[in-house]
């Protein structure tokens, strides 16, 4: 009989689960204690939850300007990287010192680097300094594309949600596939012939 007696211990104890970090506590003190610290006021609670319900207010972004009210941004796209200076003016974009129409040559590269301004309706209203190295015409349209949406988000963190829906703070990650070992190039097998 001895042994049913330790077998009841036994599955009391194992009843006694924590659930909760209040209860840490409480678990190696006996049960009459753990009852009496469980049983809380109804006024202690109603006190708890309207402290639950009451959130911080959201944190607003601060604009990033430098000492001569430029904003910065960093656009890359394939292998071109641009570094864009935003700030107020009448809509002039220069491109490694020349204006834009000169140095891009098609018009679907000028559309490109305008979309920013379209989708945020600022056009004509910022200035846009920009130097862009690597790659060709089309990546480097879309580097400045890319850290001109930067250098807006930083001068005006209102437009965040406009140009972020457009896709336009996304990094396009496509680039060229590397050349591998004992391939004719990235994925181009040796060609086999049976005999």
């Amino acid at each position: 009989m001895a042994t049913k007696d330790t077998k009841d211990t036994k599955t009391e104890t194992k009843t006694e689960t924590v659930t909760d970090l209040k209860d840490l506590g409480t678990a190696t003190e006996s049960t009459e204690t753990k009852v009496s610290a469980t049983t809380v006021p109804e006024e202690a609670k109603a006190e708890t939850k309207t402290e639950a319900v009451t959130a911080p207010a959201p944190i607003t972004k601060e604009p990033q300007k430098d000492s001569l009210g430029r904003s910065y941004g960093t656009g890359r796209r394939k292998e071109s990287v641009a570094r864009v200076w935003a700030k107020l003016g009448s809509g002039k974009i220069t491109v490694n010192g020349k204006p834009q129409d000169q140095y891009f040559g098609r018009k679907t590269h000028l559309l490109v680097i305008n979309q920013p301004f379209l989708v945020t309706a600022r056009d004509g209203q910022f200035d846009i300094i920009c130097t862009v190295k690597g790659g060709g015409l089309s990546g480097q349209a879309g580097a400045v594309r890319h850290g001109i949406s930067r250098a807006l988000e930083n001068f005006e963190p209102t437009l965040r949600p406009a140009l972020k829906k457009a896709g336009m703070l996304t990094r396009d990650a496509r680039m060229v596939e590397r050349k591998k070992i004992g391939l004719h190039k990235a994925r181009r097998m040796k060609q086999w012939a049976k005999r």
